[in-house]
């Protein structure tokens, strides 16, 4: 099947209808398509692969269902193995290993891209341009802060990736920032 983007975000947002969800899901694209290039791996193949990977969540939140809805929706809709693999295995539950640099990358960047958003929008601006690694990592040590971002996925997929938390942090802003107005965070100018 031949990859094409803009298939692969109709076919998201057919599925998730949530404004949050779909930023969430350009975010990841953002961060992932950042390490293809870094990479040298395939930037649209990455790319999409990071869009889909909540594909089902809107529909199959469970722990038990999300990830495997949308992997065999994927394989049935012909996607290449390795997006339908990082597709699942971004979710633990099922016990997959992420054996490749894909899955790897998506695991990594997932909830990393929901506690910069959050981070972010807590600004007076409401802006991530800017916005440092060290800010992020200072609401990552408040638990009352972004409750839903689980702290310990972010630190085992910066491991997982074999990157430092830090510039793993500041890349995934860099990311995300090219992406400012798609994601609703270029904020206000300072009063």
């Amino acid at each position: 099947m031949a990859l094409n983007r803009d298939e692969a975000f109709r076919l998201f947002t057919e599925w998730n209808q949530n404004e949050g969800l779909v930023k969430h899901g350009l975010a990841v694209e953002a961060a992932v398509r950042a390490y293809a290039r870094k990479f040298g791996e395939d930037e649209e193949k990455w790319g999409i692969a990071g869009l889909l990977h909540d594909i089902d969540y809107e529909r199959h939140p469970s722990v038990e269902e999300h990830g495997k809805v949308g992997a065999d929706l994927l394989r049935k809709l012909g996607y290449p193995e390795d997006v339908v693999h990082a597709v699942q295995a971004h979710n633990d539950y099922f016990g997959l290993a992420r054996d490749d640099l894909l899955s790897k990358t998506v695991f990594a960047c997932d909830e990393l891209t929901g506690l910069i958003t959050a981070t972010a929008l807590v600004r007076p601006n409401k802006s991530i341009l800017g916005l440092e690694a060290s800010s992020v990592k200072k609401k990552m040590k408040d638990k009352a802060f972004a409750r839903g971002v689980n702290r310990e996925e972010i630190i085992k997929g910066a491991q997982e990736l074999g990157v430092d938390l830090t510039e793993h942090i500041t890349f995934v802003i860099r990311a995300m920032e090219d992406c400012a107005d798609a994601l609703g965070l270029r904020g206000t100018d300072p009063a």
